[in-house]
């Protein structure tokens, strides 16, 4: 696992005022966590949306304020919904020593022979699993190898992922993670049908309201 360092410094701008740091390259945050007394900070705009937006919430990182390092999990975080640049980050402070419970997010591997092969259909089911460790064992992300899916009916679920011993799963053992089925029949609809269903009946009007958008 890739480690992060991010260099911050507390700050005393809060609320819609925060759009300043912004327009001064600084991207406003906040540290919180069990026993852990909230400290709002601001990070490099650029450097912050360069290694956060790909990172997981279950990606250990470390962010040093004032000469002070400490490990957190991102919990939290605020797109612009036009430009689609962090707006706003919330990391949770985590203690290397006491477990913790966290979700960690599924990821496909490989190819199904059934799908490639015979046109079969590929059904996810749960994205993420919850578990219980110590952060310095919590994984990125799992991943699911789907080339063993060969045939209808072939199915993975959360009982045959295999993590490490001292990684408790918490989710149900027998959820779904993923399925093989039969490819659907196509429905074919005549166009004479489609007349037939569509008269006598009128077209409906919907209009949208254009959203406003945010000033960044």
């Amino acid at each position: 696992m890739e480690k992060i360092v991010l260099q911050a410094t507390q700050r005393d701008v809060i609320g819609k005022q925060v759009k300043v740091l912004r327009r001064q390259g600084r991207l406003p945050a906040v540290l919180y966590g069990r026993s852990f007394k909230p400290i709002s900070v601001s990070l490099d705009f650029h450097e912050a949306n360069r290694v956060l937006p790909g990172i997981t919430s279950s990606h250990l990182v470390e962010v040093e304020v004032d000469g002070e390092r400490h490990n957190v999990l991102v919990r939290e975080k605020q797109f612009h919904p036009v430009l689609g640049k962090l707006l706003h980050v919330d990391f949770m402070a985590v203690s290397m020593t006491e477990k913790l419970r966290a979700n960690v997010s599924i990821h496909m591997e490989g190819e199904s022979p059934a799908v490639r092969d015979i046109n079969a259909v590929l059904v996810t089911g749960v994205e993420e699993i919850e578990v219980e460790c110590l952060p310095k064992d919590l994984p990125e992300r799992i991943l699911v190898d789907i080339s063993t899916l060969s045939e209808i009916g072939a199915v993975i679920r959360v009982r045959d992922i295999h993590l490490a011993s001292d990684i408790r799963v918490l989710t149900d053992l027998d959820e779904m993670v993923v399925l093989i089925t039969a490819p659907e029949a196509e429905e074919v609809v005549e166009e004479a049908e489609v007349v037939e269903e569509a008269a006598g009946t009128e077209p409906e009007v919907i209009e949208r309201g254009k959203k406003e958008e945010e000033e960044f």
